[in-house]
């Protein structure tokens, strides 16, 4: 029997939604996406963060390898980089410089959001059973029972694209709760915490010599009663350094060069405007404003329409300063997936809402770990530190300072952030008695630097700082 599915949105949830439907066995999957994509790993209009620092965790690498296998070679092999955040991180956080350690940890790989969009979305359509086609979703088509299609605008007016499953991945600008109010299902509680973060990056020239100098990056303080900024120097494809900076509000970066450089330098460490005084810059500073954490609670619905799910973005968003959005894309992909291959079908009753819970969880787990950091920042609209919060936050504060000189510590907290494992890692016993004892090393006094990473800052730095 054929099979039709449509996909709302050709980013990085949308075409991971499409390689599991086509490899689920519908037989026409069809992405509709409003944005003229571009032919290799180019910024496009409909991604406003794409210009800023992306980070792809461990967990979120395995989601997409079992979804498109071999996607992170495919990725190294275009230049992206592999990543220990054992050993190659020069981290200041709130509590001060974090030890790096010869053992094993988890990886990450950087590398240019547009590398990544552009890498799977070559590989989903290498499979004949899934096409973009450039067009515009305006609604859904059906009932509050069941979702029937997709009406879509194009230059000839409007039509109704029938499919068996539509899947919602249009990212932070969907329009999915305004779409169930057109076919009667309303009352969707949607919440906004808006740090007011402004994130400002510029890519730069790699400085000879500093081709293997590690991914350096100044924290922002939530702990002190004053905006956060950030800034961190990131190794991308092309012998590139991607440098972004971030501030909440009343502490934003400016767009101009000489006030992005100060920026840098004016950080609790200037190591990252020391870097970056030495090394040729290739673009302007580009500045994006798009960054409230969003949470539509569609999965808390009374009633949901068989024949729709909703993935991504358009399910939850989050302040990107936490590099937590292209892993949680995986993660909701990967659960449609599974249950694709236990109902049988996209037209099993009951799939669309286990999916659509299924897909949650993720989207709670990095709703929390973000809010409960933003929800401290003093100008923070739409919500204040709770009791819970203060909790969480205070011992959150004593298992960073044990990360400064504690293994055990550290890794607990390598495992939440690289999101390989569920923040309830930081309350195993061995990461609690890591917290509770403390760290058994005297703080840094400065970044734990190697001789010829110091010749190389010493090297490049134009600031006298």
């Amino acid at each position: 029997m054929s099979r039709r599915a449509v996909v709302v949105g050709a980013g990085l949830a949308g075409m991971l939604a499409a390689a599991v439907l086509a490899d689920a066995g519908v037989t026409e999957v069809v992405v509709l996406d409003r944005d003229e994509l571009p032919d290799g790993p180019r910024q496009r209009r409909g991604l406003p963060q794409g210009r800023h620092a992306h980070l792809l965790m461990t967990g979120g690498l395995r989601a997409m390898e079992e979804i498109v296998p071999g996607v992170g070679k495919r990725l190294l092999a275009a230049g992206a980089h592999e990543i220990s955040l054992s050993s190659g991180v020069l981290a200041r956080s709130p509590e001060g410089w974090l030890r790096r350690w010869r053992r094993e940890g988890p990886v990450m790989l950087t590398c240019t959001r547009a590398l990544v969009d552009w890498t799977v979305r070559a590989a989903v359509l290498e499979h004949p059973r899934v096409e973009v086609r450039r067009a515009a979703a305006v609604g859904l088509t059906g009932s509050a029972g069941r979702v029937r299609g997709v009406r879509v605008s194009g230059p000839d007016g409007e039509a109704d694209l029938e499919a068996d499953l539509v899947v919602d991945a249009s990212g932070r600008g969907t329009r999915i709760v305004t779409w169930l109010e057109g076919l009667g299902l309303s009352g969707v509680r949607t919440r906004t915490v808006d740090s007011g973060l402004v994130n400002a990056s510029r890519v730069y020239r790699v400085p000879a010599g500093a081709e293997r100098f590690p991914l350096t990056i100044v924290q922002a303080d939530p702990y002190v009663s004053r905006p956060g900024r950030s800034a961190m120097v990131m190794p991308v494809e092309g012998d590139r350094w991607l440098v972004s900076c971030g501030g909440t509000r009343g502490g934003e970066p400016p767009a101009d060069a000489e006030g992005f450089l100060r920026y840098t330098l004016d950080l609790p460490d200037p190591i990252v405007g020391r870097l970056i005084s030495g090394a040729e810059p290739l673009t302007d500073v580009h500045l994006s404003r798009s960054t409230s954490n969003v949470r539509h609670y569609l999965d808390k619905a009374p009633h949901w329409p068989e024949g729709l799910v909703v993935l991504g973005d358009a399910l939850g968003t989050f302040n990107p300063a936490y590099g937590q959005g292209m892993s949680v894309a995986a993660f909701g992909a990967r659960v449609l997936g599974r249950e694709l291959e236990r109902a049988g079908g996209p037209e099993a009753p009951g799939l669309a809402r286990r999916v659509l819970r299924g897909a949650a969880r993720p989207v709670d787990a990095a709703w929390a770990m973000a809010v409960g950091q933003d929800v401290l920042y003093p100008a923070t609209r739409g919500g204040r530190p709770g009791i819970a919060d203060r909790a969480v936050t205070a011992y959150t504060r004593r298992m960073t300072r044990a990360a400064a000189g504690s293994f055990a510590a550290a890794s607990a907290i390598w495992d939440v952030t690289s999101m390989r494992t569920p923040p309830t890692r930081m309350f195993h016993p061995a990461a609690v008695l890591a917290a509770l004892t403390g760290s058994p090393l005297p703080a840094l006094s400065g970044p734990p630097l190697t001789p010829a990473e110091r010749e190389v800052l010493d090297g490049l730095d134009r600031t006298g700082a």
